[in-house]
């Protein structure tokens, strides 16, 4: 009875309503032949409350057949095989339900649809394992370390699909349709790598451009302080900008260092100059009227006429940076200034403060017990009353 029910209908006219109950019976005739027919009995005249019914109060002709169905089941069933794979209880009632929900939204139940919506269940979970495995990536990374993890996890997934899925002519649109939801996961989290390297690099680029600006505006100018800083900050930007966003990056970063160098080196000779003119007038004020030290003041008068007159009159201000003489000025600043013990741009207050203690202390006290090692040059005759007069 059942495979007569199931035999296709003949469709001379080309009926589409005919088609369509053709291809439910042949979705039906392929899901097994063994077929056994049995009857019931009606359980109860009132079919609205059966539901509310104990056995009791159901016809008992109706549970006795009942419970010889039930053995009959038991002894023709065989368990569920998927892939090799036996179905336990749970597995079973899942791939029924799921069968059930296609029917019940209308959908043909051809062996293709049918397929489709068990697999659909795997494509979530292993869509979900995707997920949670690219969610583990501590962004940003390098394009290549995102497409390789992209690639293994991929691989893994896909792996789980292969042994978990149902059918194998139909599998390839849930295959298809898998991949596509892969590589929806996949741009989002290129969108996320993106905006987080962009994020760093950008945090990285702002601290350097802060550090090239402190360093233009150093108290005392040091090239090798600049460029210890330069090198740092670049050293810096190489290591810590990872991610599609560094190449931008590095271009913008490069151009910034390349002109912060250029103005410091174009403004370091004229700073350095300037700050030598300053230096040697201190010294002088410091030798004559403070120390009263000659070969200081000597010392810094034959700077101060170097700088202000043998330099104007024999080198132009071109060729005076390019000098010998200038150039072993500027190592003799380098060396006093930025050293591996003594960074005297970070320390010329203090230095100053501790000198100016130091001085005042001398101009107080130092010269009541004595300081005849310093060769005073200027000595006055009211310190020596019974100096003997000569001609």
């Amino acid at each position: 009875m059942v495979n007569e029910a199931l035999q296709r209908v003949p469709n001379i006219n080309g009926d589409k309503n005919i088609d369509l109950v053709n291809q439910i019976r042949d979705s039906l005739a392929m899901m097994g032949n063994n077929n056994t027919a049995f009857s019931l009995p009606q359980p109860h005249l009132q079919r609205t409350k059966l539901c509310d019914m104990n056995d009791v109060e159901l016809d008992q002709l109706y549970v006795t057949r009942r419970e010889q169905l039930k053995e009959l089941v038991g002894s023709i069933i065989s368990p569920k095989i998927v892939q090799g794979k036996t179905l336990n209880g749970k597995e079973f009632v899942s791939f029924l339900k799921q069968i059930l929900d296609a029917l019940n939204k209308g959908e043909i139940p051809s062996s293709g649809s049918l397929v489709e919506v068990f697999n659909k269940g795997i494509i979530e979970r292993c869509l979900k394992l995707y997920s949670e495995k690219m969610a583990t990536l501590d962004l940003p990374l390098s394009e290549e370390s995102q497409q390789g993890f992209h690639d293994q996890s991929r691989d893994e997934v896909m792996k789980v699909f292969y042994q978990q899925h149902f059918g194998h002519h139909h599998a390839k649109k849930s295959i298809m349709k898998l991949d596509e939801e892969i590589q929806k996961v996949y741009k989002n989290v290129i969108l996320q790598n993106e905006y987080q390297s962009s994020k760093l690099c950008e945090a990285l680029y702002i601290i350097c451009e802060d550090k090239m600006d402190q360093l233009q505006v150093l108290r005392l100018p040091s090239l090798a302080k600049f460029n210890a800083g330069f090198l740092q900050c670049s050293h810096r930007f190489d290591h810590e900008c990872v991610g599609p966003s560094k190449t931008n990056y590095a271009t913008r970063m490069n151009k910034m260092l390349g002109k912060s160098r250029s103005q410091f080196i174009k403004e370091y000779n004229e700073r350095l100059f300037n700050w030598l003119v300053v230096f040697s007038l201190i010294m002088v004020v410091i030798g004559r009227f403070i120390i009263k030290f000659i070969l200081i003041e000597i010392g810094a008068w034959t700077l101060f006429i170097f700088l202000e007159t043998y330099t104007k009159m024999f080198w132009s201000v071109e060729s005076l940076y390019y000098n010998s003489a200038w150039q072993f000025i500027v190592a003799t600043w380098e060396t006093l200034v930025y050293n591996p013990i003594l960074d005297l741009d970070r320390w010329a207050i203090p230095l100053g403060v501790i000198l100016s203690v130091f001085i005042i202390y001398w101009w107080s006290y130092g010269r009541k017990y004595g300081s005849q090692w310093l060769l005073p040059l200027y000595i006055s005759n009211k310190n020596y009353p019974n100096r003997q007069r000569t001609d």
